[in-house]
């Protein structure tokens, strides 16, 4: 799969007459992660939301959402092929760790046996061989951090937004996925917008920092 940059355009988001984000435009290279930082509530994970193509219609937006040079504001979540991880990993408990990854496969690999060579294939990436017919209820916090990540990829997104990924796992654990992360994905080459809080989340993710002020302001 080809790397492409993911582009926001004059983007622009309200919630009634209150203004987020004013005029937003941003390109993010293949492989590059820009970090979105500011209070709660000024309009990061709201963005992301856009990008996503999941915005609340209580929203008022406007701006266009390239990637890889095609305008995907108009198209549903689904048709965008952009991968999202969010702080709780949102594992299926209904699916075993492989029957997750198998979910989330290009809709192109099909058959049951290269399926299964994807998902065994991604697991060994994760340092989880053997672990496809596993209960997601019995893997550490760590585990299931990284079985998202890679259902995530094994999706071949052309961009990963990560809203706050890494907020609820403590400080040995978050490095340990953070690094996972920022790895895979940048070896990857592909495009990451990242929402955090923690300073040091941006410092790991090595990119530039996009800091959301009053009225709409983003600075960086």
């Amino acid at each position: 799969m080809s790397a492409v940059p993911l582009v926001l355009e004059s983007v622009r988001l309200r919630l009634g007459e209150r203004v987020l984000v004013d005029r937003l435009d941003v390109e993010v290279a293949p492989g590059e992660c820009v970090t979105l930082m500011g209070p709660s509530g000024c309009g990061k994970s709201t963005l992301l939301a856009y990008v996503a193509g999941s915005l609340d219609p209580a929203f008022d937006a406007s701006g266009r959402i390239l990637i890889g040079g095609e305008d995907v504001t108009p198209l549903p979540p689904e048709r965008r092929r952009i991968g999202i991880q969010f702080q709780d990993d949102l594992l299926f408990p209904h699916l075993t760790v492989g029957g997750n990854l198998a979910f989330a496969l290009a809709q192109r690999v099909s058959g049951r046996r290269e399926r299964r060579a994807r998902v065994d294939a991604a697991l060994a990436e994760a340092d989880l061989a053997g672990f496809a017919d596993r209960d997601p209820s019995t893997l550490s916090g760590g585990q299931r951090a990284r079985v998202a990540l890679m259902r995530a990829l094994v999706s071949e997104p052309r961009a990963l937004l990560l809203d706050e990924p890494f907020g609820r796992l403590d400080a040995q654990l978050r490095d340990e996925v953070r690094r996972f992360v920022f790895d895979h994905a940048g070896e990857r080459a592909i495009a990451m917008l990242l929402v955090t809080h923690d300073e040091a989340d941006a410092r790991a993710a090595g990119g530039r920092v996009l800091r959301f002020r009053d009225n709409g302001r983003v600075e960086g």
